[in-house]
């Protein structure tokens, strides 16, 4: 069994990232640049079901500039067998992306599609229900437990309120909750393997098709932000703030 895994390359999450004076987007300039974290989780546990004899392969696919190749190696260094970037320096937008990793999964004929479910850029939660909706495959969202057995795999998922456990016949689409797992750290030996394991790269146009832009950004607003906390010295001091200052008591 093959298992494909697309991976996206973002602002690191212990970076506090500011905005351009415009608003118009997110000032990348000298900004540490990683694996979206939901897709770390996605990595692995690909891994895993391969250390467990359940998969045969591991492909991570990105779609992006030249760069991304860098969080490629990290996936590769993690466990995965090998890289496939299609390289674009224009942005790619959900839909996008959906339609290219179906093309990707057309040629490489993967029983089973891990996905991050969502990127910490843009949380958009899109691209996973997209890419299942084009292929026409059973899809598990939120996933914190994957179950793979004889052409299915049963998945857990975080629902509001509890979860909620789905049988999916394969091939399927699935995408990450952080619950799902712990990410290993890629050792220095496996980083070194990583550099010679194979790593492809494409063009859009290579699956005959070209990047749109259906979405315009506006503009992006910083939150606003919060006022300082204060101590008091007894419950009844807290009541009476409560009620008489914020009216959350009546």
């Amino acid at each position: 069994m093959k298992i494909m895994v697309a991976v996206k390359r973002v602002t690191d999450p212990n970076v506090k990232v500011r905005l351009l004076a415009d608003g118009s987007g997110v000032d990348l300039a000298a900004v540490k640049m990683a694996m979206n974290p939901f897709d770390e989780i996605a990595v692995e546990e690909a891994v895993r079901l391969k250390e467990a004899g359940l998969a045969t392969e591991v492909v991570v696919v990105s779609i992006g500039p030249e760069k991304a190749t860098e969080i490629l190696r990290t996936a590769l260094a993690m466990g995965a067998d090998r890289g496939l970037l299609v390289k674009t320096e224009a942005a790619v937008e959900p839909l996008t992306v959906a339609k290219l990793l179906k093309t990707v999964a057309a040629e490489e004929e993967p029983s089973l599609v891990f996905l991050g479910k969502q990127a910490i850029d843009d949380d958009c939660n899109q691209t996973g229900q997209m890419l299942a909706a084009l292929l026409g495959w059973a899809q598990g969202t939120f996933a914190s437990q994957v179950t793979v057995g004889e052409g299915k795999a049963t998945v857990v998922r975080e629902v509001d309120g509890g979860s909620q456990t789905v049988e999916l016949s394969l091939p399927a689409i699935v995408t990450v909750d952080l619950r799902l797992n712990e990410p290993r750290y890629a050792s220095l030996p496996n980083i070194m393997k990583a550099k010679k394991k194979p790593l492809a790269e494409k063009q859009p146009a290579d699956y005959g098709l070209a990047i749109e832009q259906r979405l315009e950004v506006i503009r992006l607003e910083e939150p606003p932000a919060r006022a300082a906390g204060i101590k008091v010295g007894s419950a009844a001091e807290l009541v009476k703030r409560l009620r008489t200052e914020t009216g959350v008591l009546s």
